[in-house]
C-alpha cells in the first residue's frame, strides 16, 4: 500500500457521524446545514438536454473535451471576469467537477524529489491537504481568523517556504467563511508565484454564489488580465456547475488559466481515465450559456441568508458573507459540544469548525465555529434558524 495514504485523516463528515454516535435526536423533522449540497431545484432545460442526448452513450468521450464545451467556457469565463481573450483550445480543461479536478492537479504539478511545499488555507477544503499527501508534499497552513478577515496571512510564510512552495491552493470565495481576496491581493499572490515559481491553484466553485448583482467576486484571471498578462503564467482556476447551476450530480467543471501547465496536466487525466460523459458535457454548455437561472439562485440565498441572520443575530452574532452558502458563526460553547447537543435536541446538524481546520502551533482556527450551510429551500432554513435560536437560548 501506498504508506501516503496513513497521512489522510477522517473527512468531516465521518468525525460527525462518530461525534452523534450514541445520539438519540429531538423528535422532530431533520434538518441538515451541515453538507454544502445545493437543494436548489436543477434547471429543467439542462435535464432535458441530458435525456435529448442519451443515445450518446454509444460514444467514449475525449479526455480534453467537445470543442463545443471548451469555446462555451471560454466565453462564460471573459463576459463573467472581463478577459478579452482565452483560449478554448489550449487554456480551457473540462473536468468531472473541482473535487477530482483539485486532488489530481497536485499529483501532475508536484515534483516529490524537490521537498515540495503545498500551502492551503487553513480551515480548508479536506481534498487541499489529501492531494498534498498523496503526491508526496508537506501541507503548510494558514490560519483564517477573525483577526485577518478570515482570509491567509501570507506574509507568515518565509522566504525559505516560498522557495519550496510548488504549489499555493487559494479558496476565493472561501469555504466555510465566503470571505474573498481582492484583485490587489491576487496581483501579490502572482508576483510572489513569479519570484518563487509557484503554481497558483484558485478554487472559485463558490464565485457565483454573492449578496451584491453590481459587485461579483474577483477571480484569479481576472487579476492576471489586469495585469496585462493574457497568457496567465503560473494561473490556474478551478470552476463547477455544482453550485452555480445546482448539478452537483453532474460532475461538471473546468479548469482554466496557463496553457504549458494545462497541457501537463491534461497529459496526466489521459492516463488517469477520467473523461466527461458526451451527453454531460452538452448538458453543460446549456448550463454555462444561460444566466437567468444563476440570477434567481442568487435571489433565493440573498432571501434565505436575510431571514435567517434576523433570526439568529441576537443571541448568535452572523453576517451575510462576501460570497457562497455559508454561516460561520462562533459559538458561545466548544463547536463540537455544540454541534451534539444541537443535534440531540433539535435534530438540527451543522458541523464543528474544528474538523475543517489542523491544529497549528496548538492552535485550530475552526475550533469554537460551525459550519451552516443555508443549501435547502427557505422555509427549511428558517426553521432551523429558529430552533438554533432556542436551543442558544436554553444553554
Amino acid at each position: 500500500m501506498n504508506p501516503d495514504l496513513q497521512k489522510l485523516q477522517p473527512y468531516p463528515f465521518e468525525k460527525l457521524r462518530a461525534l452523534f454516535a450514541g445520539v438519540t435526536p429531538a423528535n422532530l423533522p431533520p434538518v441538515a446545514l451541515s453538507i454544502g449540497e445545493p437543494k436548489h431545484a436543477s434547471p429543467a432545460f439542462v435535464m432535458e438536454t441530458i435525456t435529448r442526448e442519451l443515445p450518446r452513450l454509444a460514444n467514449y468521450p475525449t479526455t480534453k473535451g467537445l470543442p463545443e464545451l471548451r469555446q462555451s467556457i471560454a466565453r462564460w469565463v471573459c463576459q463573467r471576469f472581463k478577459l478579452e481573450t482565452l483560449d478554448a483550445e489550449q487554456q480551457v480543461l473540462p473536468v468531472n467537477g473541482t473535487r477530482e479536478a483539485l486532488f489530481a492537479f497536485a499529483q501532475a504539478i508536484v515534483d516529490r524529489s524537490r521537498n515540495p511545499l503545498v500551502i492551503s488555507p487553513n480551515p480548508f477544503y479536506q481534498i487541499y491537504e489529501g492531494a498534498a499527501f498523496l503526491a508526496g508534499a508537506e501541507p503548510l497552513f494558514l490560519a483564517c481568523d477573525a483577526e485577518n478577515g478570515f482570509l491567509p496571512d501570507f506574509s507568515q510564510v518565509s522566504d525559505e517556504q516560498w522557495q519550496r512552495c510548488q504549489l499555493l491552493f487559494i479558496c476565493t470565495p472561501g469555504n466555510p467563511s465566503g470571505a474573498t481576496l481582492s484583485v490587489a491581493q491576487l496581483q501579490d499572490l502572482i508576483r510572489l508565484a513569479d519570484q518563487h515559481d509557484f503554481i497558483i491553484a484558485s478554487d472559485e466553485c463558490y464565485s457565483e454564489i454573492y449578496p451584491d448583482e453590481a459587485n461579483p467576486p474577483a477571480g484569479l484571471l481576472q487579476a492576471a488580465a489586469e495585469m496585462g498578462r493574457d497568457g496567465y503564467d503560473r494561473c490556474v482556476v478551478f470552476h463547477s456547475l455544482s453550485k452555480r447551476s445546482n448539478l452537483p450530480g453532474l460532475r461538471s467543471g473546468f479548469v482554466a488559466g496557463d496553457a504549458r501547465v494545462l497541457d501537463a496536466f491534461l497529459q496526466y487525466r489521459t492516463y488517469h481515465g477520467c473523461a466527461m460523459p458526451v451527453q454531460h458535457q452538452l448538458a453543460s454548455i446549456s448550463a454555462w450559456d444561460d444566466e437567468d437561472h444563476v440570477i434567481e439562485n442568487r435571489r433565493l440565498y440573498r432571501e434565505k441568508f436575510a431571514a435567517v441572520t434576523e433570526i439568529l443575530n441576537p443571541v448568535l452574532p452572523v453576517t451575510t458573507p462576501d460570497g457562497a452558502f455559508y454561516l460561520w458563526p462562533e459559538t458561545p460553547i466548544c463547536d463540537q459540544e455544540f454541534a451534539r447537543r444541537l443535534y440531540e435536541q433539535q435534530h438540527v446538524t451543522v458541523l464543528p469548525g474544528s474538523f475543517l481546520s489542523r491544529e497549528v502551533n496548538g492552535r485550530n482556527p475552526g475550533s469554537h465555529r460551525v459550519r451552516m450551510a443555508l443549501v435547502a429551500e427557505p422555509a427549511e432554513c428558517i426553521e432551523a434558524a429558529q430552533r438554533i435560536r432556542r436551543f442558544i437560548e436554553s444553554l
